[in-house]
């Protein structure tokens, strides 16, 4: 299992939210690229970029700041307000790896899997971004978390399972920069039942204890992003993890 380092970036900075909340922002002094090139130096294979300004205005916003990461050489799957195929084609012309696209994907499935046809299995991640409601049912958040959307999740991947889904990228958003751990049971529950998928566990991970209980999990990867900044999980286990993977 991988581990893969998030920078979050807003106004050109690196930042992170607590479940998602704009108003909850804690800003780091740390260049967004050269904090990049830190984790690529520590062995990272993959960096997860959320260009945040883009999620708001729902379309892409810092391309010339992810195509610098991107320059580095490591693959960067990235997102924020991806909303057209247009918006697809220009992160992917600016070098990243992987566009992540939730909203579309949501609201639109049929859009999305047309875009998997175009574009390929592995160019394309699904943001599956997970709200609990008060009757215990999991459902997909959509606009930047802002608002949950209706769609059946069972029913959403089954389908674009079969339109040759392979990477999904999942976040409780209860769990998210709150510091208390990865849902476990949500994603042992999401790789049981769909193990042919690439599963992305993102947040919640704290330190290594946290990884090592994901890789249980059957998640391929884990994003990690205040953990890493804060220094409470070691840059050396992301090279540990590499290893391994």
């Amino acid at each position: 299992m991988l581990i893969v380092p998030a920078i979050d970036l807003r106004d050109g900075r690196v930042v992170r939210l607590r479940q998602g909340d704009f108003e909850r922002s804690r800003q780091f002094a740390h260049d967004p690229v050269e904090l990049a090139r830190r984790y690529v130096e520590a062995g990272a294979r993959w960096l997860h970029l959320v260009d945040l300004d883009g999620a708001r205005a729902r379309h892409p916003v810092q391309t010339a700041l992810l195509a610098r990461i991107a320059a580095l050489g490591t693959p960067v799957q990235a997102g924020g307000g991806v909303r057209s195929r247009a918006d697809v084609e220009s992160l992917l012309a600016a070098g990243v790896a992987r566009v992540v696209v939730g909203s579309v994907a949501i609201r639109e499935p049929d859009t999305f899997a047309a875009w998997l046809d175009a574009f390929g299995t592995e160019r394309l991640c699904l943001a599956l971004d997970l709200l609990r409601d008060a009757q215990g049912r999991w459902l997909p958040a959509v606009d930047a978390w802002q608002s949950a959307g209706d769609a059946d999740v069972a029913e959403l991947l089954d389908a674009l399972a079969e339109r040759g889904l392979r990477h999904v990228l999942s976040t409780d958003i209860a769990h998210d920069g709150m510091g208390e751990g990865p849902n476990l049971v949500l994603y042992r529950m999401l790789a049981g039942r769909w193990p042919g998928l690439a599963w992305i566990a993102s947040g919640g991970v704290r330190h290594g204890a946290d990884v090592a209980a994901l890789r249980t999990t059957g998640v391929a990867a884990c994003v990690a992003g205040t953990a890493l900044l804060d220094g409470s999980l070691p840059l050396e286990e992301i090279a540990a993890c590499s290893r391994t993977a």
